[in-house]
């Protein structure tokens, strides 16, 4: 358990300081990109480790380490809400309307990317332990 806990603190800082650094270096920017970049990124990445765990015994503080807290403070669903709020009170309903469908759809469609993929990783991985 303290592992775990320890994985998820360290896992989650990482995750926090780069999404701030991502922020950090796209707020002149008017659209947020920053957000919506980490969350189609980070859906995608724990897409990939998702898809590659579920075929392999791993170690729990690994996996939530990594999903819970990398993933988990490099995402971000609160900011992705507050900025669209900012965006429709600065710009159109339209261009909200593409942010939030950008986002959920997006973060979906690069999640079930990833899942592929690492499945598809999983899968080479075993292959090739089968054969030694």
């Amino acid at each position: 358990m303290v592992k775990n806990i320890l994985a998820v603190f360290i896992g989650g800082a990482i995750g926090t300081l780069l999404r701030y650094a991502i922020t950090v270096s796209t707020v002149e920017i008017a659209f947020p990109v920053g957000t919506l970049f980490v969350n189609l990124v980070g859906s995608f990445v724990l897409g990939t480790f998702t898809g590659w765990m579920m075929r392999r015994e791993g170690k729990e503080y690994i996996k939530v380490g990594f999903g819970t807290g990398l993933c988990g403070g490099f995402t971000t669903m609160s900011t992705l809400a507050a900025d669209a709020f900012m965006l429709e009170a600065q710009s159109t309903i339209f261009i909200t309307t593409i942010y939030l469908f950008s986002s959920v759809v997006g973060g979906l469609l690069f999640a079930f990317l990833g899942l592929l993929l690492g499945h598809s990783f999983s899968k080479k991985h075993l292959a090739s332990g089968l054969k030694r």
